[in-house]
């Protein structure tokens, strides 16, 4: 067999070798080389005090009725005189304080049992109350729904509604807490600062006394006075808020009303 190429043949053979090699197809990349693009982490949850709102300490809350119990189930009249307070009006900075802001204006959370409250623009309304006994907080509300904590701006009470097979008593001298905000639904920007409010009885916060233990979709933060804060950085969907009040040395205070858990839900 011969083996002998010409030099003609020798070159075309490189150049088909080198046109064939040009042309291949180009193996895909290792996995190793691949770009790994790292997810964002969420951004952190935080509570700080909100501060600067007007004071209205002269502003003072008084119920006429309901009078003394027992009460008629059903549409139970309620009745406040209000002074030095304006009902139905926007709080003056309530287009700067970028919190959820009604737009009815100012009015009272009236709060059943520390159930979610019911907020009333008009000093007179019926609300329906159920056979049993119950505990009645009312206090003055801010537009944008921050309680007004002076001592005269609230009326705390307990009824009794039909005729319940048992009675009970609540000792008004002891510590309490009521929960009023953040409450139900939000939405679009009102999503960015929730208030988170609440309101005490017969307690004092402090460094080293009483405090409210705040935990947020499983973050704890502890509060030392008594004062309106705002929550950022939640994620859209149901948000977890539990509040606790607690003593000195970390324990649960009697009561209750001292330990409440609600959730609220944002959308875009």
């Amino acid at each position: 067999m011969n083996y002998n190429i010409s030099k003609r043949q020798l070159l075309t053979l490189i150049v088909s070798c080198a046109i064939f090699a040009c042309s291949a197809p180009k193996q895909e990349e290792s996995a190793d080389t691949e770009e790994v693009v790292a997810e964002e982490a969420p951004a952190p949850i935080t509570l700080s005090k909100v501060s600067g709102s007007p004071e209205y300490a002269d502003a003072s809350l008084a119920m006429v009725s309901p009078g003394d119990s027992p009460l008629d189930t059903g549409a139970v009249s309620f009745n406040f005189t209000v002074e030095n307070y304006e009902l139905g009006a926007q709080t003056g900075d309530a287009g700067s304080k970028g919190l959820a802001n009604s737009g009815k204006g100012q009015h009272i959370h009236l709060i059943v049992d520390n159930g979610p409250y019911s907020a009333h623009y008009e000093s007179q309304f019926n609300k329906n109350l159920e056979e049993g006994n119950h505990v009645l907080l009312a206090f003055l509300s801010r537009s944008y729904h921050e309680s007004v904590k002076n001592p005269n701006a609230f009326v705390v009470k307990q009824v009794t509604v039909g005729n319940p097979a048992e009675t009970a008593e609540v000792d008004f001298e002891a510590p309490h807490m009521f929960y009023s905000r953040p409450k139900g639904a939000y939405s679009g920007d009102d999503t960015k600062n929730l208030l988170l409010d609440f309101y005490l009885l017969n307690v004092n916060l402090s460094a080293d006394g009483y405090k409210v233990r705040a935990t947020i979709n499983g973050e704890e933060f502890m509060i030392d006075e008594w004062a309106p804060h705002q929550i950022e950085g939640l994620p859209l969907g149901e948000v977890t808020v539990k509040l606790e009040l607690i003593d000195a040395e970390g324990n649960n205070v009697p009561g209750p009303f001292n330990t409440v858990e609600r959730t609220v839900t944002l959308t875009e």
